[in-house]
């Protein structure tokens, strides 16, 4: 009997590839989508001959119920959010309502339907705030979050522990770092610096405009991440694990590497704009996963330099198409 699993934010970035991870595990996949005019299944679109698509809301707890009950899902994989940091500070009702109580009706949908779903809920390290002397942040590191996002992310992941510890559920979270990808949206800084670059080599762009280039982050490879998240679902008992890859760089690195890769200097073409500054900086992201590295057998397998390398080609490709 094939495995099910269910996911939430398929049609993103992590969703995406993680159901083509599944669909090579043979799994019967399926995926909550939100019924609208276009049917976009963004980055998932190439799958929509193999993903069983339900129309359900993550805010509805009663569409959840439903499609917990259409799928009787094995695994349930949560990666839907509003996941923009800057963005939570612009509507920060709704970030609350779509990446903090979402979960919650993902895993009270599962207490009620009497299935015994494993549930993955997508964390991150933004609930650790990133101050001075925190890092490298691991499982133990208080939780401190500096954005309405990761504050959304802190209660979400309290409630699933509280869930854990009071009905027994199978409930795993992963902390996961910075993972960037081509699929990432154009509204994150690291494809938004990959897409101009190429598209400055290309003489359709004179500048790119950014806020703090000396943010330091622990950036990593979403296909690599996504092996972390099944790793963390076929565990005997439910716990929580930080994906990371031990390494920091500056968006300044990132803009370095992205423009050298266009046979550019990044100095010549980026300038500040005090308008992507957030009102309340996260200076310094640094993950420690030893014990993701230990207990699950995951690491990293993508450099920071293959990473940057792969999106700027990736915007080259789609751009010189477009062309």
């Amino acid at each position: 009997m094939k495995k099910s699993a269910l996911i939430t934010g398929v049609t993103g970035q992590d969703g995406s590839y993680l159901a083509e991870l599944l669909l090579e595990k043979d799994y019967e996949v399926y995926g909550i989508i939100r019924r609208n005019s276009t049917n976009n299944l963004g980055n998932s679109e190439h799958l929509k001959n193999e993903i069983k698509f339900i129309e359900a809301d993550l805010g509805d707890y009663f569409s959840m119920l439903d499609a917990i009950t259409l799928s009787k899902p094995h695994e349930m994989y949560n990666l839907a959010a509003q996941s923009h940091v800057g963005t939570s500070f612009k509507q920060p009702i709704y970030t609350l309502e779509a990446t903090g109580l979402g979960p919650v009706n993902c895993i009270e949908a599962i207490r009620k339907s009497g299935f015994h779903t494993k549930f993955y809920q997508a964390s991150t390290s933004e609930m650790f705030g990133g101050f001075p002397g925190t890092e490298p942040q691991n499982e133990k590191t208080s939780f401190a979050p500096r954005s309405p996002y990761g504050a959304a992310k802190l209660y979400a992941y309290e409630m699933m522990r509280i869930y854990r510890d009071s009905y027994r559920m199978f409930c795993t979270s992963g902390f996961l770092f910075n993972h960037e990808s081509q699929r990432r949206g154009l509204n994150f800084v690291t494809r938004k610096i990959t897409h101009a670059a190429a598209r400055i080599s290309l003489g359709l762009q004179d500048k790119l405009y950014l806020g703090n280039l000396d943010a330091k982050r622990d950036w990593g490879y979403a296909p690599d991440y996504v092996k972390g998240m099944w790793l963390m679902m076929q565990q005997p008992e439910p716990d929580d694990y930080v994906l990371a890859t031990g390494e920091t760089h500056t968006v300044r690195d990132f803009c370095k590497a992205a423009f050298e890769r266009v046979n550019l200097n990044y100095e010549d073409y980026v300038e500040i704009d005090p308008r992507f500054y957030r009102p309340c900086e996260v200076h310094l992201l640094l993950g420690d996963s030893s014990k993701a590295r230990e207990t699950l057998g995951w690491k990293p397998e993508t450099s920071f330099e293959g990473l940057v390398s792969k999106m700027v080609e990736y915007d080259l490709g789609l751009i010189q198409g477009q062309k």
